[in-house]
């Protein structure tokens, strides 16, 4: 079982930065692949990024590909997303996401566990 409480969320302008934060419970965290998904109104909860138990491999979305960076730390227990040159259709709720396995990555009803998310608003 693990528990995964988001933080960072906020309102920026277009151009900003913000550091998404997700912290896990457990002691398995290291056991987990996390993702970071996003939901806007009216639209499908879409993948962002992944990273893999180790924090050795990564994937992102082409939507935000050289802009975010996901990152673990597993003595911490916690996951983030640092999302600079924001935009305005970045704005969205955000989940974090965990799952055993390193498969099937983008898509949100293969994982197990997941955050009650945090909402990033990006003004133009």
């Amino acid at each position: 079982q693990v528990q995964l409480v988001e933080s960072g969320g906020g309102l920026v302008q277009a151009g900003g930065s913000l550091r998404l934060s997700c912290a896990a419970s457990g002691r398995t965290f290291s056991s987990y692949v996390m993702g970071w998904f996003r939901q806007a109104p009216g639209k499908q909860r879409e993948f962002v990024a992944v990273i893999s138990r180790s924090g050795g491999a990564t994937i992102y979305a082409d939507s935000v590909k050289g802009r975010f960076t996901i990152s673990r730390d597993n003595a911490k227990n916690t996951v983030s997303l640092q999302m600079n040159s924001l935009k305005p259709e970045d704005t969205a709720v955000y989940y974090c996401a965990a799952k055993p396995w390193y498969a099937s990555t983008a898509d949100p009803g293969s994982y197990n566990y997941w955050g009650q998310g945090t909402q990033v608003t990006v003004s133009s």
